[in-house]
């Protein structure tokens, strides 16, 4: 119900009027006694009012005392309550989110008052039937006046989380920027913001970037637009720490067809990238779990915020190397030789010798023994015998098959050159080609 909302109803007989004035005045006369039962309930059933001081105390007991004074004032004059009358309530709704009361314990203490506020009233009325009747006649106008009071200091306190929330999103945009521009900011918010994300606490932090981007969004989720589900990824990540911190997150082009999802991941004195990788592949299938595909590129770990402009290339370059299937790609759990491979365009794929080709296309086909026979070998460091242990074979079927790979493709395997050759044919025919995608 809005401001101005009635706080009078229909003509009353004279009399009923009469007795009406009567027990709102004294009601309002005692409203600071109001207040001393409002407060002692709320501190006694309420701990997120109880462990705070003398003055926060006073604050409540003068609210709970006015609005008593304001509804019972309206009902007097037999006015409206106007939104000027309500502005105290609403500045005092916003000192109590500032403070960091829980809205469920604010919402509880307006119920408390409200409680000993017509207790007040039915113990002050009389019971005579004239009392009772401008009682009774009381009842919808004052309570409207209570609907209409929570309502606005309800307002006014989610308000001005939603005013924090923005502000405390829009620092983290900002940091994020200079972060990613190789610069930590020593003034103002920010330095506190990169502090609360474990950023700036170590002489060289150990950072990583993480880049992700939404590949698909199922039909029936509730978050249906590019944005919604970019938000929600940023929120899965900014969850995803090692370090005790939240992880700095925030969406990118957030008005884009394709959002960019970054963040700046702190590993603090303890935590490893290992770690954190587990952890975002956790995150990719929970938000798959909820319909949203996701795509997460992580970069090699940066010894300070210089090198994060850095981070952020080698976090994209890794983003890109996933399929439209999502997934998780971190270059601390590759090898050069593997990342080489992956970023192997189709001219890499041209420069296999045909031989080759044909032979590992054949013996796919056959059960991919040679292949294995291979992989085993370099495993091996070219320890034939070892490689045929692995392999559950004889020895000397471990050399006839170096013969026949050597026959069938011109390679002699023993030589570190043929054998890289092989492993290099063998690894682009197991990884997907990547997709290009504009940046």
């Amino acid at each position: 119900m809005s401001a101005g909302s009635q706080t009078v109803d229909s003509p009353l007989p004279e009399r009923v009027r009469l007795e009406r004035i009567r027990i709102a005045g004294s009601i309002y006369e005692r409203a600071d006694e109001i207040a001393d039962l409002s407060l002692s309930a709320i501190l006694a059933q309420l701990p997120g009012y109880t462990g705070r001081d003398a003055e926060f105390h006073a604050d409540v007991h003068e609210q709970v005392a006015r609005l008593c004074r304001t509804g019972l004032g309206a009902l007097l004059d037999t006015r409206r309550v106007t939104a000027a009358d309500l502005a105290g309530t609403r500045r005092a709704a916003v000192r109590r989110a500032r403070s960091g009361l829980p809205l469920i314990d604010y919402i509880t203490a307006f119920r408390l008052g409200q409680q000993a506020f017509w207790k007040s009233l039915v113990a002050h009325a009389g019971n005579s039937p004239d009392a009772r009747e401008a009682t009774l006649s009381m009842v919808l106008p004052l309570t409207r006046y209570c609907d209409l009071v929570s309502t606005q200091a309800t307002h006014a306190y989610l308000e001005y989380q939603q005013h924090r929330s923005a502000d405390a999103g829009r620092d983290s945009r900002e940091l994020l920027d200079c972060l990613l521009g190789g610069t930590l900011p020593d003034r103002g918010p920010l330095p506190a913001t990169a502090a609360a994300h474990g950023i700036g606490m170590a002489a060289r932090d150990r950072l990583l970037v993480v880049t992700a981007a939404v590949r698909g969004i199922r039909e029936n989720r509730p978050a249906t637009t590019a944005a919604e589900a970019a938000h929600h990824v940023s929120s899965a990540l900014a969850r995803t720490a090692v370090n005790g911190h939240r992880t700095l997150a925030a969406v990118r082009d957030a008005g884009t067809r394709d959002p960019e999802i970054v963040a700046v991941a702190s590993l603090g004195r303890t935590g490893t990238a290992e770690e954190l990788c587990a952890r975002l592949k956790r995150t990719c299938e929970t938000l798959a779990d909820d319909g949203v595909t996701t795509a997460i590129g992580v970069s090699t770990v940066s010894a300070g915020v210089e090198y994060l402009p850095r981070a952020r290339q080698e976090a994209r370059a890794a983003l890109d190397l996933l399929p439209d299937e999502g997934g998780v790609m971190a270059l601390p759990e590759l090898s050069p030789f593997r990342y080489l491979v992956l970023r192997a365009d189709e001219t890499a794929h041209h420069l296999i010798d045909p031989r080759i080709t044909r032979t590992l296309s054949d013996d796919q086909a056959k059960g991919a023994v040679l292949a294995d026979t291979i992989r085993a070998f370099a495993d091996a460091d070219m320890n034939l015998r070892e490689a045929a242990e692995t392999l559950r074979i004889h020895h000397n079927t471990a050399k006839y098959r170096l013969r026949r790979i050597q026959h069938l493709t011109g390679r002699n395997i023993r030589s570190v050159t043929d054998l890289v050759d092989l492993l290099v044919a063998l690894e682009l025919r197991a990884t997907p080609r990547p997709v290009a995608r504009g940046r």
